[in-house]
C-alpha cells in the first residue's frame, strides 16, 4: 500500500498556471507561525505601481547632467542595479547610493533628502488619480491590491496570528494608503515605514524587535515580500519567507524578473498573488498534520 500523498505538497512542488504556488524549500517548519510580517508596495498594495519607472529615469537624468560621456543605456544599467538591490529598504538608501554615484563622477550631490522629496513629488503626480479615486469611491480598493489580499489577511487574523506591516515608503504615506485600501485594521497599529531619521528604522530592526517581543524561534515568523531586502531579512532571522513575484500591472501571473531575484534572496515559496491563499495558509499552518 502506498503512503498517503500530501495534496498540498504535490501541488506546491512546481509552478502551476492553475495554482501559481511554487514550493522551493520543502523543509520549512510548518504549524508554528506566531507573527507575520508583510511588505506593502507590490506585496499588498498596487497604489504605487510604476514607481520604478519614476525613480530610475530621475536618477539617470541627474547623472546625465554631469556630462561624463556615458550613454543613457549605461547610466540606466548602473541605476537599475542599485535601485533593484535596495528595493525594500527605505527610499533614502537609494538616494544615498545616487549621491555616491554623483561623487564618483566628480559631482557635488545635494542632500539625499532633497532627492527623495523630488522623487516623491514625481511619484505623487503619477499616482494622484489613484488616490483621488480611492477617496471618492470611484476606484474600489480591491482594484489596487493584489487579488486575494483581504482574504489572506482575514484568514491569518482569524487564526490568531499577529500581523505587522513594514515598508520602505515613508510611514505617513503607508498608514494613509493602508487606510484607503481598508487593510489597516488587520495590523492594529503595527504599521511601520521610512523615517527622515532613517537610522531609526529598518525592516531588520523591526524583525529583531518582533522576535524579542514574542520570544520567537525559527519558524515562528512568516514574511511576505516582493523585494530582495525583506526576504533576505526574514531568512537571516530564521523565519519562513514567501516571495511575492507579483505582476503589478496585470494583477495576475508571475513576474519572472521578480521571481529570479526572490529566489536569489532565499525565498522558501513563490506566489504571484493570493488567489490560492487558503491552500497556502493551510500548508504553512500544517492543517493536514
Amino acid at each position: 500500500m502506498h503512503p498517503p500523498t500530501d495534496p498540498i505538497s504535490s501541488t506546491f512542488s512546481c509552478l502551476s498556471e492553475a495554482v501559481g504556488i511554487e514550493l522551493i524549500n520543502p523543509h520549512i517548519p510548518r504549524g508554528r507561525i506566531h507573527s507575520v510580517l508583510f511588505d506593502f508596495d507590490g506585496t499588498l498594495s498596487l497604489i504605487r505601481e510604476g514607481w520604478r519607472d519614476i525613480m530610475v529615469p530621475m536618477m539617470v537624468e541627474i547623472l546625465a547632467e554631469l556630462n561624463t560621456g556615458e550613454t543613457r543605456a549605461v547610466l540606466t544599467a548602473v541605476v537599475t542595479g542599485f535601485v533593484d538591490r535596495l528595493t525594500g529598504q527605505q527610499t533614502i538608501y537609494q538616494m544615498l547610493r545616487l549621491c555616491e554615484q554623483i561623487r564618483k563622477r566628480g559631482g557635488s550631490p545635494a542632500d539625499p533628502l532633497d532627492y527623495k522629496h523630488c522623487y516623491h513629488d514625481r511619484l505623487l503626480q503619477h499616482i494622484e488619480g489613484r488616490i483621488a479615486g480611492l477617496e471618492s469611491g470611484a476606484i474600489a480598493p480591491e482594484d489596487l491590491m493584489l487579488p486575494g489580499t483581504l482574504d489572506l489577511l482575514e484568514n491569518l487574523q482569524h487564526r490568531g496570528l499577529v500581523l505587522y506591516l513594514a515598508s520602505g515608503t515613508d510611514v505617513d504615506y503607508v498608514r494613509s494608503e493602508a487606510d484607503l485600501l481598508g487593510v489597516a485594521p488587520y495590523f492594529q497599529g503595527r504599521i511601520f515605514g521610512a523615517l527622515d531619521q532613517y537610522r531609526n528604522f529598518s525592516k531588520a530592526m523591526l524583525i529583531q524587535d518582533i522576535i524579542r517581543t514574542h520570544n520567537l524561534k525559527g519558524g515562528d515568523l512568516l514574511g511576505f515580500g516582493d523585494g530582495y531586502v525583506e526576504i533576505e531579512n526574514v531568512k537571516e532571522a530564521g523565519g519562513i519567507a514567501v516571495g511575492v513575484a507579483s505582476d503589478e500591472a496585470r494583477r495576475e501571473g508571475v513576474n519572472a524578473w521578480k521571481r529570479e531575484r526572490l529566489l536569489r534572496a532565499g525565498a522558501d515559496l513563490i506566489v504571484p498573488e493570493y488567489r490560492e491563499q487558503d491552500r497556502l495558509v493551510a500548508y504553512l499552518c500544517n492543517d493536514h498534520a
